[in-house]
């Protein structure tokens, strides 16, 4: 019974691994990098398209205990670090990215602080086209929710 139990254990670790990095027959393909954060519901952390990836958005959640990490620059800056584990898992920088969206949950409050960690981030400009919106709420009551694409063309192109 042990036997099979180990088995069966093996194999769905398999299939979970199989399943996040799956491409369908136009290609798309979904990107989950080893030492990201482990999403926790029906969705994936990052789909490439051709030369452009798609990163669903990223929260301040630390890839080490996959738990919100303390303190609201702390929480942002994390998230756009999630966000670039990500990129750069498939060949981006965060000079890559074309487009940003960000969700937080108080505009005048956490819209400098993503301000400042986006310039700290990329430094000098220019910076990526973005959109911030304010939301009345996020997953475990977050502050910020940060989803970017870029563009990454593959290698041997």
């Amino acid at each position: 019974m042990y036997k099979h139990a180990l088995t069966a254990t093996a194999l769905l670790l398999a299939c979970s691994a199989a399943i996040a990095q799956q491409v369908t027959p136009q290609g798309v393909k979904t990107v989950s990098p080893a030492g990201a954060i482990k999403p926790t519901g029906t969705w994936n952390l990052a789909t490439r398209a051709g030369d452009f990836l798609f990163v669903a958005g990223m929260r301040g959640i630390d890839p080490q205990t996959n738990t919100l990490v303390e303190g609201d620059e702390a929480r942002v800056r994390q998230a756009f670090l999630n966000m670039r584990l990500i990129a750069q898992s498939e060949g981006a920088t965060l000079n890559d990215t074309v487009r940003l969206v960000v969700f937080v949950t108080d505009m005048f409050r956490f819209r400098p602080i993503v301000n400042k960690v986006q310039a700290e981030l990329w430094g000098a400009a220019p910076y990526p086209p973005r959109t911030i919106v304010e939301v009345q709420r996020l997953n475990q009551d977050d502050i910020v929710e940060i989803e970017g694409t870029f563009y990454a063309p593959k290698a041997g192109k």
